[in-house]
């Protein structure tokens, strides 16, 4: 059995209705996944397959961007964009560089129609993915780090969201990831000690992490920030 099948999706940007394909559900179990939700799979990714590309504009979207667009957002994108597009169909299989492509395009399109933070943030996120499975740590990093800014603008506004506990763990991941021992401890401890939040599952990973950086900032023989000695989480 094929483990991809076609969907058809109406353009947001041209209206034009094209065909994009998505990933079996019954083959979307990850084997593993990394402590920032990075998830690895057995056969086909299904994260190769999230952003729909319009073959006759170009607009690249997700299933989190706005269903409409004004009449400003369509006059900046085909400025930006749309009017320099070359028709390429990626609605079949993907490679790991079409994938990515797919995702810069995401990106673009995203920052030209003022789309969410949040949908910019989770964009950046998996294109640090993109690059965590091809190995390249580098251009990973810089990709992190564009996504703990965005996230972090997500925070301040949207301080009341029900998601804050899982937002408040990435932040202090992605700190972990790259090297920022001290602001990891900061907003793991947020998430140990706020008496409002009861994600037990958010609880815990930031327990688990909060941890391992104890471990790690120790065997490096690194200063423990003074929350961390003081206090067990």
């Amino acid at each position: 059995m094929d483990p991809l099948y076609q969907i058809s999706v109406t353009c947001a940007c041209c209206e034009t209705s094209f065909k994009t394909s998505r990933v079996r559900p019954s083959l979307k179990r990850a084997i593993r996944s990394d402590s920032d939700f990075c998830s690895y799979f057995k056969s086909v990714n299904p994260d190769f397959y999230v952003v729909r590309v319009c073959p006759f504009c170009g607009f690249a979207s997700t299933e989190s961007f706005a269903e409409r667009l004004n009449a400003n957002q369509k006059a900046a994108y085909y400025e930006k964009i749309g009017n320099h597009w070359a028709a390429k169909d990626y609605g079949g299989e993907r490679t790991e560089r079409e994938a990515l492509e797919c995702y810069k395009l995401s990106l673009l399109t995203a920052q030209t129609v003022d789309e969410s933070i949040r949908v910019i943030a989770g964009i950046l996120h998996h294109i640090a993915w993109l690059y965590r499975y091809q190995g390249n740590h580098e251009q990973e990093n810089r990709f992190l780090t564009f996504a703990l800014d965005a996230y972090i603008k997500v925070f301040e506004t949207e301080r009341n969201s029900v998601s804050n506990a899982r937002l408040m763990y990435l932040i202090g991941e992605l700190n972990r990831r790259l090297n920022r021992y001290h602001e990891a401890v900061r907003w793991f401890g947020r998430v140990i000690n706020d008496k409002k939040i009861m994600d037990a599952g958010m609880i815990r990973a930031s327990r688990e992490m909060w941890q391992k950086l104890r471990e790690d900032m120790s065997s490096g023989g690194l200063e423990l920030p003074e929350e961390m000695s003081q206090n067990g989480a």
